[in-house]
């Protein structure tokens, strides 16, 4: 069963969205919030497998959430529900480490991929989000490079991507570190959604592993 705290301070919204997530099978509801505080303080207590939480709340929004969350290393992965689909959201989240981003427009096909994927630590991104940028990156990721990123977005730890690969943690870590600095990314999730955004690597290619446990 998977447990889900949804924040969001406008009521239709709320209510809309927790009515599809009693209904849904697999999941349980285990609180709701309307503003950013007693969003914090409920994670607190519930502590959540996942937090889907708007961006923008009183009393601090999602990405203020997120934050407090990946400095207290808690276990709870956090969605961005948001109205805004300017990059600089995009990246804000990121940094804040949430593992996911999607709009509010989504249906709810779209809400139930993303909650999946993010649940399970893969990054999910909204496709109505806009990844195309003209900023080309300073040097290109190597083959090799692609699939360590790739793998590592699918959730895989490093142990299982070395297995994978037939390399050493040790090399998976090189490759991490390489593809930081060619990115100028800050951590994994930065670096994937630069990927993303720069067109090295394709939203599909961050989600399916093939029965072989090679990447598609």
């Amino acid at each position: 069963m998977l447990r889900i705290l949804l924040a969001d301070d406008h009521p239709l919204t709320r209510s809309g969205l927790a009515a599809w997530l009693e209904a849904e099978e697999g999941v349980e509801l285990v609180g709701q919030a309307s503003d950013g505080e007693s969003a914090w303080t409920m994670l607190l207590e519930k502590r959540p497998d996942l937090a889907l939480l708007d961006i923008e709340m009183p009393n601090g929004g999602g990405i203020e959430i997120a934050e407090r969350v990946m400095k207290r290393k808690l276990p709870t992965n956090v969605l961005m529900l948001t109205a805004y689909s300017a990059q600089q959201y995009v990246m804000a989240s990121v940094r804040a480490g949430a593992k996911g981003f999607i709009l509010k427009s989504a249906p709810f096909d779209r809400l139930r991929q993303a909650i999946e994927d993010t649940s399970r630590g893969v990054f999910y991104l909204d496709p109505s989000v806009s990844l195309v940028s003209d900023e080309i990156p300073a040097e290109e990721l190597s083959e090799r490079e692609k699939e360590v990123l790739i793998l590592t977005a699918q959730g895989l730890p490093s142990s299982e991507t070395a297995r994978l690969l037939s390399i050493t943690k040790r090399t998976v870590a090189a490759h991490l570190t390489s593809i930081y600095a060619k990115l100028g990314a800050k951590n994994k999730t930065e670096a994937i959604l630069l990927a993303l955004k720069r067109g090295i690597v394709l939203l599909d290619q961050l989600r399916y592993l093939d029965d072989e446990g090679a990447y598609k």
